[in-house]
């Protein structure tokens, strides 16, 4: 007889266990799926819904605020995604705001966001269609990527060309980077440069001073001067209209 009572009391334990389990199993899916709260819902139209499912979170300016709970085709190029949303939220979503969808992170669940609007102020309604807007895929992401390592392999692979022929080339640039006696050329040419110029300047100079020349450059001398004194001397004319005008009455 007490072998019975403690198999009957042990069975009687593990049935409440089991059922406060349940309960708490269905209370925190009822929770995530807003079972338990006031809902009304939404409609938006899609293109492609990029692997969202039933049961994906809905997001209003970052706070989850609701579930999917249904999508089906409109027709060959349309889904409708239906989504509900908590009752509270409402007076917040306008009906210009905007669904879109995107990730949890950036290999999580699809989620379903919900962009606020920034020009009407009327409330949605329930069973109401918002606009949507088309998420960047993360295959079209891929390709981008993939686009620039191309261009960077490319680019890579020309500096290493030129490198190697800046090295092992016989081109003036790279003489003047690899060889010394090239360089040395150059720099005495340039420095023969700078002499002749110096020369060019003391001859030009020796030929102001030259009783053959000289008669010239002072006359293109008194020129400039002319030239200054015109230009100085219209100068100030407009200088006294400009003071005339001012004095007077108006």
């Amino acid at each position: 007889m007490n072998k019975n009572l403690g198999y009957i009391w042990k069975l009687g334990m593990f049935v409440i266990i089991g059922l406060l389990l349940l309960m708490i199993t269905i209370y925190y899916i009822g929770k995530n799926r807003n079972l338990f709260v006031s809902t009304f819902q939404l409609k938006s139209n899609f293109k492609n819904v990029s692997g969202l499912k039933v049961g994906n979170n809905v997001r209003f300016s970052g706070i989850n605020v609701g579930t999917v709970n249904q999508i089906e085709f409109a027709s060959d190029t349309i889904v409708v995604v239906n989504f509900l949303v908590k009752k509270e939220v409402q007076q917040y979503i306008k009906t210009d705001a905007m669904a879109s969808i995107g990730s949890d992170g950036l290999m999580g669940d699809k989620v379903l966001t919900i962009s606020p609007g920034g020009v009407s102020t009327k409330m949605v309604k329930d069973n109401d269609r918002i606009p949507s807007s088309t998420a960047i895929e993360m295959e079209d992401l891929m390709k981008g990527v993939k686009v620039s390592i191309d261009n960077a392999s490319v680019i890579t692979d020309q500096l290493a060309e030129f490198t190697y022929n800046m090295n092992h080339g016989n081109g003036a640039l790279s003489k003047l980077m690899n060889d010394p006696s090239f360089a040395n050329d150059v720099d005495a040419t340039m420095n023969n440069m700078k002499k002749a110029t110096k020369g060019l300047n003391e001859n030009m100079e020796a030929a102001k001073h030259n009783f053959l020349l000289k008669g010239y450059f002072n006359k293109k001398k008194k020129a400039e001067e002319k030239k200054q004194k015109e230009q100085a001397e219209q100068k100030e004319e407009e200088k006294q209209k400009e003071a005339s005008n001012s004095e007077k009455p108006k």
